[in-house]
């Protein structure tokens, strides 16, 4: 007769006192917002016209479906010292080649140079060699000549932006 009392009040202490969710109110829903609050409405200071005339909005140009440049930031070294001497105080480095292996850069170099290019190469943090064929202070020229580069030649449709940390 002990046992049982004794696990009936086990039984009635366990289950009342593990309610573990708590069980929303009909009106509740936790998918639902507050609608009684009031909306905001923010004006910009200045902006109201005395005319009844509505205002037009200018007609936006259209936009160009250009693919968008990567970029990329690293630490790099010259492997050249005249490359270096030339390009120290630049930024940006348009480059048309990523490569494991230095000799491998070389022979892109000397194709890019057939092509009219004057390449450098850049050892990269990461163990690659960047094949670099413009280098810029300013990124707004850099990413033109991104665009130059794609538009002139298609298979360097894959150029991208290097930026030296």
């Amino acid at each position: 007769m002990n046992r049982l009392v004794i696990l009936l009040v086990v039984l009635a202490v366990a289950t009342s006192s593990c309610k573990i969710f708590k069980q929303p109110a009909q009106s509740e829903s936790a998918y639902t917002t507050d609608n009684t609050a009031p909306t905001k409405v923010f004006t910009v200071p200045g902006s109201e016209t005395t005319d009844s005339k509505p205002t037009v909005a200018p007609k936006p140009e259209p936009v160009v479906d250009e693919k968008p440049i990567a970029v990329r930031k690293e630490q790099v070294s010259f492997t050249n010292q005249s490359d270096q001497n030339a390009n120290a105080g630049n930024t940006f480095f348009v480059i048309l080649g990523s490569f494991s292996q230095l000799d491998n850069a070389k022979n892109f170099r000397t194709t890019l140079l057939d092509e009219g290019f004057t390449p450098i190469i850049l050892h990269s943090e990461t163990g690659y060699y960047r094949v670099c064929v413009n280098s810029y202070k300013s990124e707004s020229e850099a990413r033109s000549r991104v665009s130059q580069v794609r538009n002139a030649f298609a298979k360097y449709s894959d150029v991208w932006l290097l930026i030296k940390e």
